[in-house]
């Protein structure tokens, strides 16, 4: 017995599964953020709709990307499976989109920005953005140290024995787009100050 766990332990077995339950951990705190901020989204269309009754279309855009953030299964195979994570990774950025715009609304109502509710609101939901940034990204760095250790040698043997593979990670939808630097035109401003 001890000359088998001594032996498991030399060929990485215990990092890799430590480094499986670390990346799982990770996930589970990416799905804790996206839920908490779905939670906050009917509270904040409520208020929204107080005051901007017009606004029917974005109201609708936010209620369809919140059902399909909703619509997708999380579950521990997520992690395993490129095609669901970018399923989930999509839903998301639906989301995002949909609240960017639910935002903008308030920029055509002084009254709704002078809301305290709305005021708590939107602080809420800076803040969880700003959680969802940290947890996307502490898992990131978890699926990195784990995947090198399952592509590394001696592990890799082990990672192929137990039938533990690479992880799916978050991948940037528009990576061409982000990598250039964006252009900026100082002529336009120097005509409309004129």
């Amino acid at each position: 017995m001890l000359a088998g766990s001594l032996s498991l332990t030399g060929c990485g077995y215990n990092q890799l599964q430590a480094q499986d339950e670390q990346v799982t951990a990770s996930w589970s705190e990416v799905v804790n953020q996206y839920q908490r901020r779905a939670d906050l989204v009917p509270n904040l269309v409520t208020v929204v709709q107080r005051y901007a009754e017009h606004e029917q279309a974005v109201f609708t855009d936010v209620a369809k990307a919140r059902a399909a953030a909703g619509s997708v299964q999380i579950t521990p195979e997520v992690l395993n499976n490129p095609q669901a994570l970018q399923q989930y990774q999509e839903a998301q950025a639906q989301m995002t989109g949909a609240l960017s715009r639910l935002m903008a609304v308030s920029e055509r109502y002084p009254e709704l920005k002078a809301d305290a509710m709305f005021q708590d609101l939107q602080a809420q939901l800076e803040g969880t953005e700003n959680r969802i940034t940290v947890a996307r990204q502490r898992y990131i760095q978890d699926v990195q140290g784990y995947n090198t250790t399952v592509r590394q040698f001696p592990t890799n043997l082990t990672a192929m024995v137990f039938g533990m593979d690479k992880k799916a990670n978050f991948t940037v939808q528009n990576e061409a787009e982000v990598s250039s630097a964006p252009s900026v035109n100082f002529n336009n401003t120097s005509s409309s100050t004129n």
